[in-house]
């Protein structure tokens, strides 16, 4: 008996091994190219939309057998305290292979890679979270002070004359993580929200998007929201990048680092798309409802309330979230030992998967209707004035 529950503690003690280590596998690789993604364009950064969002760098993504831009943009940070850590581009394996970037407490490595706006290879310097509110640095974020009341004005020396998008090889950035860096890389993150892979998706369908049509300068370099292409926060390039070609002797073609993807293509059919996360399964892995603007109708009473409102909206779908984990757990550990459970292991799986949808859609309705309840009921104020405008970082 001893030993039949030794090795049941063994086998348990190895799931939650594998738990833990597919939480950690959101950041991983997504592509691999053997053509350098071309230097980072110079665009102004539209004007932050409001409190709490964290700016995101362009960069050059991989797909349809040609590079494409996808513009830098301001999203909602997921959680607050959480900061954003880009992706880039590394030289591995005899090819360039792209590393997803994701949300976490800190800022981890990417690629030593200067984006501009405070992203200029290590950490970022353009804001601050403090006590649960994010504070923007002046000199690197485009920010309305009568919209952004949190600011304040640090510079710091900023790397020159270098728009190399790719970490490694003949000709990239040569910079290499620290060992807080590699530590902070084998923890968890949380993946891009919903708001950056629909304005991922957006882009990858944009032709003039693709490096062969505007030829390293992108008509669309930023935005001050996801997806937001047309609207007035839309800006170009105002210069552009070499593109590269192929070395000589190399084939312009795209290798996926997944062993599944490589035997999809060889036996014909499509491969895996790895550029973005799959959807979520368990409770574990949704992204909270990104959260509205910081309420600023000009009556302070009026905002307490509705902050308040925010914050008791937050910590009920928090809760919620770590109920239906507990739930999703236990249906895992009531599974009979393989390999008995096999047959039964999909079926649970779509149904944890139909639980976090409907879950993750009740969170983000919830968060609208309550922007839409202030919204309304909030009272008439005049349109704020127009601020200076911040010094750009790139």
């Amino acid at each position: 008996m001893r030993f039949i529950l030794s090795i049941r503690t063994l086998l348990f003690g190895l799931v939650l091994l594998a738990i833990s280590a597919a939480s950690s596998a959101q950041i991983g690789f997504g592509v691999s190219v053997r053509i350098a993604p071309p230097e980072l364009p110079v665009y102004e950064q539209p004007i932050s939309p409001g409190d709490g969002y964290i700016w995101t760098p362009g960069y050059w993504s991989y797909g349809d057998d040609d590079y494409f831009w996808v513009p830098g943009t301001w999203v909602m940070a997921p959680e607050p305290g959480y900061l954003w850590t880009p992706g880039y581009w590394g030289w591995g394996d005899d090819a360039y292979l792209f590393h997803e970037g994701y949300w976490g407490t800190e800022v981890g490595f990417y690629g030593g890679i200067n984006y501009g706006y405070g992203y200029f290879g290590n950490g970022y310097d353009g804001g601050r979270w403090n006590n649960g509110r994010f504070f923007y640095n002046q000199a690197y974020s485009h920010v309305n002070v009568s919209i952004n009341r949190n600011v304040y004005n640090t510079r710091v020396e900023e790397p020159r004359g270098n728009r190399v998008s790719f970490n490694g090889g003949s000709g990239g950035v040569t910079s290499r993580p620290t060992s807080r860096q590699e530590s902070f890389a084998n923890e968890r993150h949380t993946a891009p929200v919903a708001a950056q892979n629909q304005h991922f998706q957006a882009a990858r369908g944009n032709p003039e998007l693709r490096a062969s049509a505007n030829h390293g300068k992108p008509p669309i370099a930023a935005t001050s929201s996801p997806g937001g292409f047309k609207e007035s926060g839309a800006v170009a390039a105002r210069e552009g990048g070499t593109v590269h070609s192929a070395p000589a002797g190399a084939e312009n073609n795209t290798r996926s680092n997944n062993e599944q993807n490589r035997s999809n293509a060889e036996a014909g059919r499509p491969a895996v798309d790895t550029n973005r996360p799959s959807p979520a399964v368990h409770a574990k892995d949704i992204s909270p409802a990104e959260r509205g603007a910081a309420p600023n109708t000009g009556n302070a009473k009026t905002d307490r309330k509705y902050q308040q409102q925010q914050d008791k909206l937050q910590t009920q779908q928090v809760k919620e979230r770590q109920t239906l984990q507990t739930k999703q757990d236990r249906d895992h550990q009531r599974l009979p030992q393989k390999p008995v459970n096999e047959p039964r292991q999909q079926p649970l799986e779509q149904k944890h998967q139909q639980q976090t949808e409907q879950l993750s859609q009740k969170h983000t309705q919830q968060q609208q209707q309550l922007q839409q309840r202030q919204q309304q009921s909030a009272p008439h104020q005049a349109a704020p004035k127009q601020a200076d405008r911040g010094k750009p970082g790139a």
